[in-house]
């Protein structure tokens, strides 16, 4: 994932942070850490990076005002569509070493394994 986002500026942690942002805009940075699996301090870096870029903001919550909420900017939403074909092209090729009955399954086992972790 590295190699096919670095031509695009993003590496593989940052682009799962904005497909997170994607599905769930208004996130703190802790909230986002924890969905992203980074340790809070990296996310405050790459948030920091990402926002530089353009690609997010940070507005104050109105319902507490001393955290900061994390949302997607046109610019992010526009990247991740030209992320999103590199994205499956490499799922793609995961997938076809495993037997097409077998996705279902695989898929189950991830998701069982990812519930397990969270």
């Amino acid at each position: 994932m590295d190699e096919a986002l670095r031509p695009l500026g993003l590496t593989a942690p940052q682009f799962t942070a904005l497909t997170v942002l994607r599905h769930r805009d208004g996130l703190t940075s802790a909230q986002l850490a924890r969905r992203s699996f980074v340790t809070p301090q990296t996310m405050n870096e790459m948030v920091r990076a990402l926002e530089r870029h353009g690609r997010l903001e940070r507005h104050r919550d109105p319902n507490n005002r001393r955290e900061l909420l994390i949302a997607l900017t046109p610019s992010g939403h526009d990247l991740l569509e030209r992320c999103d074909p590199l994205i499956s092209a490499i799922e793609a090729a995961m997938l076809g070493a495993i037997p097409a009955v077998q996705h279902a399954q695989f898929r189950q086992s991830l998701e069982l394994g990812c519930d397990a972790l969270s």
